[in-house]
């Protein structure tokens, strides 16, 4: 994989990272404004005064975000450290992580009234897959 196609691929998980610490934000209301903005923009703002359970929720959530988005860095490094058919054997694995969280949470944002955090959703997935497929890593020939 080429450089260009790596450095996209960090940025990416430095977003899901920086995305996470924005929901985790939520947890204090001096640092709630980010996540009261995004639910805004997909159509449903927060409660003026939430309660402890729902802080509690979301402030995990952002924490259980940032360890993916760290967690991605840390697979995406070991995948390239690998060659061929056992790097491809890991981005297939990666890509499948990625693929099965996008089925899941865009079908629970549409059930649940955010459809547009699936439009939100389709963006990530598109900026996962554009390196991805562009490089070749899935058939081992990056």
């Amino acid at each position: 994989m080429s450089n260009f196609w790596k450095n996209w691929l960090n940025l990416w998980a430095w977003g899901v990272i920086l995305f996470g610490i924005g929901l985790a934000g939520f947890a204090f209301e001096a640092s709630s404004g980010f996540t009261r903005l995004f639910f805004g923009l997909i159509g449903n703002p927060l409660a003026e005064e939430p309660g402890q359970h729902m802080r509690f929720a979301m402030g995990l959530i952002g924490c259980i975000t940032v360890g993916w988005g760290i967690t991605f860095m840390a697979a995406f490094k070991g995948a390239h450290l690998l060659e061929a058919e056992a790097a491809a054997s890991v981005w297939r694995l990666i890509t499948a992580a990625v693929v099965i969280w996008y089925v899941i949470d865009s079908a629970i944002s549409a059930a649940t009234g955010f459809p547009l955090n699936a439009v939100s959703n389709s963006a990530l997935l598109a900026l996962y897959l554009i390196p991805i497929r562009a490089s070749g890593v899935l058939k081992g020939t990056s």
